[in-house]
Parts: structure tokens; C-alpha cells; sequence
């Protein structure tokens, strides 16, 4: 049994699409980041970076303790890995993966979240940051629909890259139109069947996020009152 720790965000679903894809048993152990529950001494001894998502795995492949993991592309590795699947053993194969896994985690994933959060959320409306994290961000949508011209996803076969990838352009695809094989990668993995269980237990844990001031402040890096006494 996997516990994931989760809130319904694109990084909670990465390992969540996976869990759906392995077929492997996971119990949703929602963390509010709203309410600031990240910040909790249980949560940090398995996440001690206050992220979602983090995993504890009750059952490691050497029968030894429970491990637990955070980051979600060390997640996804460690699963791929333990099961043998979306992750390939072939030296030139695997190391096209995590190029785009990695790729992921240190670029659109970030870029992406720095462009909502200076565009949506920000206190106060800078346009350099709005104009510099969307044009790295639509630079990047760029290079992966080039990548994808010739093949239909992103190394080879359908692999924890994929993963990685798609929920981050799921929630942001409609503010980058015209990328057209982009929309083909993804009509292909939203129509697959594991995505879409993965995306109906996340809804029905949260499915209209509502935002309060204090909500927010905590979302953008602060404390709740009772953790941070």
C-alpha cells in the first residue's frame, strides 16, 4: 500500500496518474494547502520541504520499514522503478526520460508557476514579471511542440515524462492556444482511462478550490497562525 499525500494540485496529480497507470493500491491522504495543514509536524517528518505531493511506501521492495519519499519526480522514479514500468532500463531510453522529467521540474513546471502567480495572484500587479514568466513559459511550449512533431509522446513510449508533463499543461493550455501537436499529446493522454481516474479522486476531495485572504497568504509562502506559533 502507497499513502500519497496529496492536495489537487499539478505536482499532487503527477504521482496520482502513475499510482492509476500501475494499478498499484494508494490511499489519498489529503493535505489542505489552503489551510496551511503542510506545515504540520507529521507532514514534515515525511516532507520536510512543506510540499505536496510526498508518499510513504508500506511495503518496499525489500520487506524492510516503510519509506517515505517527497519531490514529486523522485516519486515518480521511485515508482517506476519498484514496478518496473514507464521507466525503461535501456541506458539511451531511460536517460531520454529523465531529460524530460527533469525538464519538467526545473522548467515549465516552475515557469508556469510563476506566471500565475504574478498574473493571478500577486498582491500587486508587476508587468515585467507577467511578461517575463509568460514568454519563458510560452518558450517552453514551444520546445515541447517541437518535440512532439514526430512522435507521440515525448521519449518514445508513454513514460513517467508524459506524466510529469501533462498536468501542468492541463491547467494551462487554454492560455497558450496554437501549439497544435501540444493538443494532440494531450487529447491523447486526457482520453486515457487511468488519467481520468486519477483526476476523478482528486475532484471529489476538492473540487472548486475557494480562496480566501487568508488562504492565499498562506498559499504565497506564509504560515497559519498555529503553525507558526
Amino acid at each position: 500500500m502507497i499513502n500519497l499525500y496529496f492536495w489537487t494540485t499539478p505536482n499532487g496529480y503527477k504521482p496520482a496518474i502513475l499510482l492509476e497507470e500501475l494499478g498499484v493500491p494508494y490511499e489519498l491522504r489529503p493535505i489542505n494547502i489552503s489551510k496551511g495543514e503542510q506545515f504540520e509536524p507529521a507532514f514534515l517528518k515525511i516532507s520536510p520541504n512543506n510540499r505536496i505531493p510526498a508518499i510513504v511506501d508500506q511495503a518496499p521492495a525489500n520487506g524492510g520499514e516503510p519509506i517515505p519519499v517527497f519531490e514529486s519526480g523522485a516519486i515518480l522514479q521511485y515508482l517506476a522503478e519498484k514496478e518496473g514500468r514507464f521507466l525503461p532500463t535501456e541506458p539511451k531510453a531511460r536517460a531520454e526520460v529523465l531529460q524530460w522529467l527533469n525538464w519538467q521540474m526545473g522548467g515549465i513546471g516552475p515557469m508556469l508557476g510563476q506566471y500565475f502567480h504574478f498574473s493571478r495572484y500577486a498582491p500587486e500587479k508587476i508587468q515585467y514579471g507577467i511578461d517575463r514568466y509568460r514568454n519563458e513559459a510560452e518558450r517552453l511550449y514551444g520546445v515541447l511542440d517541437g518535440r512532439l512533431e514526430d512522435r507521440d509522446f515525448v521519449a518514445g513510449d508513454y513514460s513517467i515524462a508524459d506524466m510529469a508533463i501533462y498536468p501542468w499543461i492541463r491547467n494551462t493550455i487554454s492560455e497558450f492556444p496554437g501549439f497544435e501537436n501540444v493538443q494532440r499529446w494531450y487529447d491523447r493522454i486526457a482520453a486515457r482511462p487511468a488519467v481520468r481516474r486519477a483526476y476523478h479522486r482528486g475532484a471529489a476531495i476538492n473540487e472548486v478550490p475557494t480562496f480566501t485572504k487568508e488562504s492565499t497568504a498562506i498559499l504565497l509562502g506564509g504560515k497559519p497562525e498555529k503553525a507558526a506559533a
